[in-house]
């Protein structure tokens, strides 16, 4: 979360993690219509439009998402992941631009980090917690 200044505007930044996808987002002056993740177009990007939506909530949220271009990097996990790290990057960034932000921001929940992983296999067992299938006769 940082603020980088270049010769014409501010540059505004922040990370987001969700599952084991990890997103750099920076919020650039503008009219609202780039909104770039990893080098393409969000809707080429995300192929389901609820990606979509989750993605832009918190800059409509504070009224922002005719303002600000967004240009993101995101790795890792899966597009349902990618999508809430992208969300959680964007209202950091949003946090550090206007910090009379964070309180709806906080309220609406994208401030704070989704901890849930998948759980790992256990040895002896199908899965996680499915047990080899019991037979009485």
């Amino acid at each position: 979360m940082t603020e980088t200044s270049t010769e014409t505007s501010l540059v505004f930044s922040g990370t987001g993690r969700r599952k084991e996808a990890i997103a750099r987002v920076r919020l650039v002056p503008g009219d609202g219509t780039k909104f770039m993740v990893n080098g393409r177009l969000m809707e080429n990007f995300f192929a389901r439009d609820v990606h979509q939506i989750i993605v832009r909530q918190p800059l409509k949220l504070v009224k922002a998402a005719e303002v600000y271009d967004v240009i993101s990097t995101v790795r890792g996990g899966g597009e349902t992941g990618q999508a809430g790290a992208i969300r959680m990057g964007i209202a950091r960034a949003l946090v550090v631009l206007d910090p009379t932000a964070k309180k709806i921001l906080r309220q609406g929940g994208f401030l704070t980090r989704d901890s849930r992983a998948k759980e790992r296999k256990k040895y002896g067992r199908r899965g996680a917690r499915r047990g080899i299938q019991y037979s009485k006769r």
